[in-house]
């Protein structure tokens, strides 16, 4: 029994028309009404266009029609335009080699002139009127036009019916040119863009006067994805040799369900490259909460010999030289750029530490005294002679504040009063040294109250201390090749399935690095004998456990380096202080001080919030203040 159909008798080789060729070519290039859209855009600005105006109808079905003002086309070059794989961008295999124009293969233009009708319009400088070619009939005529070229193109797959019943509706086709428009916008704020559709203005962006600094490129992407944007991302500027990534990676807390606000740009071209995607992904690896997906956009400048962009024809996929280079550089601009806490940032966000609206830019209009508070929640209240700082200084070394005396007292240490010239100089901090502000309440066990300058500081004391212990992990590891290890008085036993005796065993010198010795005590229990320095107050065998269960994951050869921070992470999330451990005013402090200090102390190490600001402003709404 066969399938398929029965075989063929045997055809002669020969070469296909021209008209085919060109397309098979086109069923490449051309995929839909966006695709036009983007080759067309992409010889614009190859023109030196600084205007680029878009017509559609029906979505770019009935009509595409690109306008610019780039230095246009000589009369005796617009036929020579049409024919497939001619292009004024490249000469020599060298050129192709370091390619530094959008476009460069010559296709585009053939491949849509076969499967639509299509006009071509372009006046030179040195003209005296523009030309207009007739792409079926090869009728050539003077017509009127300032210096520029428009392109025309009118049903899109009228000579291929099959390929135009794929098409979606008109506004999904009209989304797709949007998009191929504005992914075009965000990399070049020196040319003004407009789009019409149907004889209406649907977007329009600006050209910027002055490009020579950063300000350009974020107020197009203000204009373009929205003003939040700016709001809600860091700056990224990084440099490796002759590569530069610069852009603005968006804040953990902007990251979106879906990846669609997600722009790589390679020497000026929009790309989705896989090696790209991962770097930047992986720079979020330790901020970003569950499956979320962050928001960037991400300009890498390199010498185009060290870049292939002849991958595909639509030109959207490149390969790199030495794509590791790029994936460091990649993953270290967006890593630094998160990397600094925002709590200063914030501080500073207003002038003179005072937020308008606020009950500080409101107090002398008061209208009544019951207007005001009754209470100072800004002031310490003075520590009594029997204050007790407990352990915590063990877990953090210098989070106890430099103005109180330790000593030990009975085994825990005791905090010293703190003296009346100590006690002015932290209560009278001037505005914005402390961006968390000063510590006033623990609440249920779990957070931690604080006032700013700006309001209300709310910290997720577990989740913060979880990110510090982390990251100086991190750094002692990053060091030292090795954590720093506390041998316990009494070791801990505890009773271990085979598995984990075994990975205990074949993971000896990986442990080790780990700050963590582990060896049998029987041929059913393992003894915890040493920890991390920063992790000694923490439940030893359950760190134990679940250290091993991630090294049984993974080969022990190769854990540093394939499952570091993971470990770490783990580790950091038992060592970290509990929910219910009552804490001090001097404990919550430090807590705060050492949250300003620490890199992504805004995220704890799963990617939640470690700290929320709540604006004397929201405060005044919840009480119907001012109104």
């Amino acid at each position: 029994m066969t399938f398929g159909p029965p075989p063929s008798p045997r055809r002669p080789i020969r070469e296909l028309p021209d008209d085919l060729i060109s397309q098979i070519a086109a069923g490449e290039v051309v995929e839909r009404p966006a695709s036009v859209v983007r080759e067309l855009v992409d010889n614009a600005l190859d023109a030196g266009a600084t205007q680029v105006t878009l017509r559609l109808q029906a979505g770019g079905v009935r009509l595409i029609c690109v306008e610019d003002d780039g230095s246009g086309i000589p009369q005796g070059e617009l036929a020579v335009a049409l024919r497939r794989h001619a292009t004024s961008k490249i000469s020599s295999l060298r050129d192709l080699e370091s390619v530094g124009t959008m476009g460069f293969r010559g296709e585009a233009l053939a491949a849509i002139n076969s499967i639509a009708d299509m006009s071509l319009l372009s006046r030179t400088e040195s003209d005296s009127h523009a030309w207009q070619l007739d792409g079926r009939s090869g009728e050539l005529k003077p017509v009127a036009r300032s210096r520029g070229t428009t392109v025309e193109v009118r049903e899109l797959f009228y000579a291929t019916p099959a390929r135009r019943k794929f098409l979606k509706t008109d506004a999904t086709e009209l989304a797709h040119c949007i998009e191929a428009v504005r992914r075009h916008a965000l990399v070049r704020p020196d040319v003004g863009f407009a789009i019409w559709h149907d004889g209406k203005l649907v977007e329009q962006w600006r050209a910027s006067v002055d490009t020579a600094d950063h300000s350009a490129h974020d107020q197009r992407l203000a204009d373009v994805l929205g003003s939040e944007l700016l709001a809600q991302s860091v700056a990224v500027d990084y440099s490796a040799g002759a590569l530069r990534v610069t852009g603005r990676a968006g804040i953990p807390d902007a990251a979106r369900a879906r990846a669609d606000q997600q722009f790589a740009y390679v020497n000026g071209r929009y790309v989705r490259d896989k090696v790209l995607t991962h770097a930047a992904r992986s720079a979020y690896e330790d901020v970003l909460h569950g499956h979320r997906q962050p928001v960037y956009a991400l300009y890498v400048t390199m010498d185009p010999a060290r870049v292939d962009v002849n991958v595909h024809p639509t030109k959207i996929e490149v390969r790199f030289r030495d794509s590791r280079e790029v994936h460091q550089a990649v993953r270290h601009a967006v890593e630094n750029a998160l990397a600094a806490p925002r709590a200063a940032a914030a501080a500073l966000a207003a002038p003179n530490g005072i937020i308008p609206g606020s009950f500080e830019s409101n107090r002398a209009s008061a209208p009544a005294p019951w207007a005001q508070p009754a209470i100072n929640f800004g002031a310490f209240q003075p520590l009594r002679q029997d204050t007790r700082v407990s352990d915590f200084e063990a877990m953090w070394p210098s989070a106890v504040p430099s103005t109180v005396r330790l000593e030990p007292v009975e085994g825990h240490y005791a905090a010293e009063a703190l003296t009346s010239s100590a006690r002015t100089e932290n209560t009278d901090l001037p505005p914005g040294d402390w961006p968390l502000g000063r510590a006033i309440a623990q609440l249920q066990g779990i957070y931690v109250l604080a006032e700013n300058t700006q309001g209300l500081v709310i910290v997720d004391m577990h989740a913060a201390h979880e990110r510090i212990v982390y990251e100086r992990l991190k750094s002692q590891l990053d060091s030292t090749a090795a954590i720093s290890s506390q041998p316990l008085l009494i070791p801990a036993t505890f009773a271990a399935t085979p598995q984990e005796v075994a990975t205990a065993e074949a993971s000896e010198h990986t442990l080790k690095a780990l700050g963590l010795e582990i060896t049998p005590f029987s041929p059913r229990t393992l003894a915890v004998r040493a920890v991390p320095t920063s992790l000694v107050q923490g439940d030893a065998v359950e760190l134990a456990r679940s250290v091993l269960a991630e090294l049984a994951q993974h080969e022990a050869s190769t854990v540093i380096q394939r499952a570091q921070n993971e470990l770490l992470s783990t580790m950091a999330c038992h060592g970290a202080v509990r929910a219910n451990r009552k804490l001090t005013i001097d404990e919550m402090n430090g807590l705060l001080r050492q949250m300003e200090a620490t890199e992504r102390s805004d995220q704890c190490n799963h990617g939640r919030p470690t700290w929320r600001q709540v604006t004397v402003k929201e405060l005044d709404s919840l009480f119907l203040r001012g109104r």
